[in-house]
């Protein structure tokens, strides 16, 4: 189903759909910046972990990687205006539970039907902006879209810090809620109504098999440090559950006529390798604000309003990504791949030489810097993936795209966080092995300072003292791993053919 064509639409209704559709898609955009920089009030509020809350966020992306590849199915079944419609209304509601959670297992669970039901807004967003212009107003409307979406996730960590700060971590995601049922509004009388057409089918095998292979990964690396990796039967269950249901899914694909994935497409090089370049994107570009946070508050002292405005410059610095890429545009798009990946690598170089002393205009400075990175890798990315697809694969091809963005973005995260709980409780069982009665350089006048270990109130000092430097030695490792996978990414990028003449 599709709506009318553009030019059965006024001017006036093309401006409406263009609002409501940018309104719909950016709150979706904005909840995961929000979340991001709620992480430490909620992990105080629910007595968690840092791998346990770190959940809230990976099982998002995930639910969202999963869902995403069904839009086109969703929409053939059901219609865009009623797609769009429910999944923003679902989206609201799915918010407004999240704020009224009372336990990790709720937050966590609201949280995944907040990606999946919200999964299909962006590309529908995307393909509704396109479908209702003209051709010729495409590039002008695709930069509006693309700048207001990214301006949405500035405003929202800011304004969620400073509620936070001022109430609590539930009202920013109350916030959200009177947008969302705005935007749901705005859908119902701006979008026209749907055409009928032939449903497509739907291969749900393939698509069972896919999702229980992701998921299956993705409780391996969630909870196989709190579980001690393969001594633990689930995480052995779990592990061959995922290894014969991926073995299906690829057997499945060749065989049948219409594969949920056509994994053919992986013939042509540039998507091939597109697509790998697409998944270590997704590794690197939420880690950062996903780790931070809980740093910064926790072992830092920072209040909620500045970790929100530090998650918030980032979206700045994409902002001024996506207009460089109008001048990098021009250039071979491996350059500006380039660019980007490397300005990645300077920036996590920059996060290992933290420490607890760090200011806020250099997290500020580091933070825009890895905005205008993704933003410059965005665009290339796009254009050299897909310059040599049939216009006829790019759906399916984008939906794949799409699908191992997020994939990347949630595994990554939970391998950093995973080795961020290994290390600090590895360093700090080394350090506090050094203070020690039998260590005798403790005994050299001015080697202890002002610690005293003499009292019980000292030793907890102490204690904590090394806890905060072993915590942030666990952050320095996660962020040379963020750095190693920017650099590797320039090496796939110098195996993509150019774009032709």
């Amino acid at each position: 189903m599709s709506g009318v064509s553009s030019e059965d639409l006024s001017v006036p209704r093309r401006i409406a759909i263009l609002a409501a559709v940018v309104l719909g898609s950016t709150l979706y955009a904005t909840t995961l910046l929000v979340a991001s920089s709620l992480l430490p009030q909620m992990q105080g509020s629910f007595a968690a972990t840092p791998d346990e809350i770190a959940w809230t966020t990976t099982f998002n992306i995930l639910a969202t990687a999963i869902v995403t590849p069904t839009t086109g199915f969703l929409v053939a079944r059901f219609g865009r205006r009623r797609v769009m419609i429910v999944c923003v209304t679902g989206f609201t509601i799915a918010t407004w539970l999240c704020g009224q959670a009372e336990s990790l297992e709720a937050i966590i669970l609201w949280r995944i039907v907040q990606g999946g039901i919200g999964a299909p807004v962006v590309p529908l967003s995307n393909a509704i902006v396109l479908d209702s212009f003209p051709r010729h107003q495409a590039g002008l409307v695709s930069s509006i879209y693309g700048m207001t979406v990214v301006l949405g996730p500035v405003i929202g960590p800011v304004l969620g810090g400073v509620l936070a700060e001022t109430y609590n971590w539930r009202w920013a995601f109350y916030m959200i809620v009177p947008a969302g049922a705005l935007a749901a509004v705005a859908l119902h009388f701006a979008l026209p109504p749907d055409r009928a057409e032939p449903r497509q089918p739907m291969d749900w095998l393939g698509f069972l098999l896919l999702a229980t292979a992701i998921a299956c990964v993705q409780l391996v690396l969630s909870r196989g440090q709190r579980l001690d990796w393969f001594e633990s039967t689930e995480i052995i269950l779990e592990a061959c559950i995922a290894v014969l249901a991926f073995y299906a899914f690829v057997v499945h694909c060749l065989t049948t006529e219409r594969p949920f994935l056509n994994l053919r497409l992986l013939r042509h090089r540039n998507y091939a390798l597109g697509l790998i370049l697409v998944f270590i994107y997704g590794m690197v570009n939420f880690t950062p604000i996903v780790l931070l946070p809980t740093l910064l508050q926790q072992h830092a002292g920072y209040p909620d309003s500045i970790i929100g405005m530090i998650v918030g410059y980032r979206g700045l610095g994409g902002v001024i990504g996506f207009g460089l890429t109008l001048l990098i545009g021009r250039w071979d798009p491996r350059i500006g791949m380039s660019i980007g990946f490397g300005l990645l690598v300077v920036s996590g170089l920059w996060l290992m030489s933290l420490d607890l002393n760090a200011g806020v205009n250099l997290l500020l400075a580091n933070s825009v810097l890895q905005g205008i990175a993704v933003g410059i890798i965005w665009v290339p990315l796009t254009v050299l993936t897909f310059g040599d697809l049939d216009s006829r694969d790019t759906p399916e091809g984008m939906s794949v795209f799409h699908l191992l963005r997020n994939i990347g973005s949630s595994l990554f995260i939970s391998l950093s966080v995973t080795e961020i709980v290994r290390s600090s409780t590895m360093n700090y069982s080394r350090m506090m092995e050094m203070l020690s009665p039998y260590n005798r350089a403790l005994l050299w006048p001015g080697t202890m300072g002002g610690w005293e270990t003499e009292t019980a109130q000292g030793l907890a000092r102490l204690s904590r003292e090394v806890d905060r430097q072993a915590a942030m030695i666990g952050h320095l490792n996660a962020f040379g791993m963020y750095m190693a996978v920017s650099g590797l990414a320039i090496l796939f990028v110098l195996l993509v053919r150019g774009r032709r003449r």
